[in-house]
Formats: C-alpha cells, structure tokens, sequence
C-alpha cells in the first residue's frame, strides 16, 4: 500500500512532467502571427521548472534531515519559488553532493541563461507585460520580444548555416515577387516592428521554422538538467529506505536522452 507521502510526490511528478512537456511543445510553435502560443509555453514552462526545481530541493533537505521534509515556512523562505533562483541553489546542491551529469553539468551558457531569464522574468511579473502597460506599471518588460532577441536571433545567428539562410531569403522575394501583388499583410514582429509586406512575413516564418527545433533542444536541455539532477537525488533519497520516493527517473525518463533522439520529437506533450 503506497503511503500519502509517495502518492503525493507521484502525482505531483507526473502533473510536472505533463505541464513541461506541453511547454516544450508550444514554444516549437509559436510565431509573429500567433503570440498568444508564447504565452501558454512560458506558462507552461515557468510552472514546471518552478514545481521540479522546488521537487529537487525538497529532496535534498530530505536527505539531510532522515527522511523529514521541509515546512512551509522553509518552502517558502528558504526555497522559494524564483525559478533563476531555483537553478542557482539547484547548482550548489549539485557541487555540494559531488554529482557529475551525463549530459550537461550547468546551464552557464548564454543561450540557456537567456532563457532561464525570460521564463524567470515572465513568473516574476513579465506574464503580464500588456496589462502593465495599461496600467503604467514599472514592470514592463515584454517577454516575447525579449526571446526573440536573446533567445531566437542568437540561436539563428549560431545554429543556421549561411546555405539555409540564403535559402530563406531568396524563397522570401520569389514568393513575394509571385503573390506581393495579391495579398495584404498586417502583421507585428516579436519586437513591435510593423510587418507590412509579404517578403518581409515569408522571410520572418522561414527564420521561426529554422530555429524552431533549435529553441525546443534548449528547452529541454534545460528541464533535462533538473530531470537529472532529481534522479541523483531520488537514490540517495531511497536509501533511506522510508518507501516515500517514487522513481521519478522513469516519470521524466522520456526527457533524458541525448540531443540526437531529442531533435528527432516535435511534440513532449504526450511523453
């Protein structure tokens, strides 16, 4: 019979696993014509990351402390919920345990820390960019327009060949100079910018197709450095022989693979 403490960390391993998947999906898709799909992937990844951030050090306190896991005052003061935050004192534990990852030891490269930010500044209040606006907030940062610039052009500038990128701008004119004449475009970019003519919209969804895969790999490097981290965790953790820990290594086992089988999946959702 599985007691309320393994039932509990079950569901809310699973609940976590779902929502990063869908995370992990939707930012593939998103685009200058549909930034609400931005949205729900920030959603979506700011509460995951949050939730196996949080799983991770609640674990390791558990360790330290025979099987007992932290209070809500702890949880809340000594936790938290910051998700940049999160992954720092996720990196102490990591060094303080001696652990060495199969995959990426840290996230300090300046694609996935650029990413950590927006996610961290979207939970932090960014979530509501358009209202704070209206409402002359001094919290106005816009998150879509911040991943397109520290997120998408760098991964464009870094992970696209210059043959790709020819190729996008000469099937831009060509469609342009096929169907310019017929059709009207009003659109915005990521960045505000007006997109009013149809290279310019046909050369912007070349560039989101080409860096699609490469923003979804780096997502998942991201949740797939925590996936590891709490399978560490969950042995030490099981040793204590309590029966509260389930395998939470095989609920997130479909995040840990290599790159090659990761570039290989479009949608996490269903994991």
């Amino acid at each position: 019979m599985f007691n309320e403490t393994f039932k509990a960390l079950i569901k809310e391993a699973q609940f976590t696993k779902e929502i990063l998947g869908a995370g992990a999906t939707q930012i593939r898709n998103a685009n200058y014509a549909r930034k609400g799909v931005y949205f729900q992937s920030f959603t979506s990844l700011s509460t995951g990351l949050e939730r196996i951030g949080k799983l991770c050090l609640m674990l390791d306190y558990y360790i330290d402390n025979n099987g007992e896991f932290p209070d809500f005052k702890y949880l809340k003061n000594d936790i938290g919920h910051k998700i940049d935050v999160l992954y720092k004192k996720s990196i102490t534990v990591k060094q303080q345990r001696g652990y060495s990852f199969r995959f990426l030891d840290e996230l300090d490269g300046e694609i996935h820390q650029n990413i950590l930010n927006v996610i961290s500044d979207f939970a932090k209040g960014d979530r509501y960019s358009n209202i704070n606006i209206l409402v002359n907030s001094k919290q106005q940062g816009d998150p879509v327009s911040s991943w397109y610039t520290t997120v998408d052009k760098p991964l464009y500038d870094l992970r696209v060949s210059d043959r790709k990128k020819k190729e996008i701008a000469h099937n831009a004119r060509v469609i342009n100079q096929m169907a310019g004449h017929l059709m009207m475009v009003r659109h915005t970019s990521e960045t505000g910018e007006e997109i009013s003519d149809v290279e310019d919209a046909s050369s912007r969804t070349g560039v989101q197709e080409a860096v699609a895969p490469y923003r979804q790999l780096y997502v998942i490097h991201i949740i797939r450095f925590w996936v590891e981290l709490l399978g560490k965790l969950q042995r030490e953790a099981m040793s204590l022989n309590n029966e509260d820990i389930p395998y939470f290594s095989e609920i997130f086992a479909g995040f840990y693979n290599q790159d090659s089988y990761i570039r290989t999946r479009k949608t996490w959702d269903t994991i």
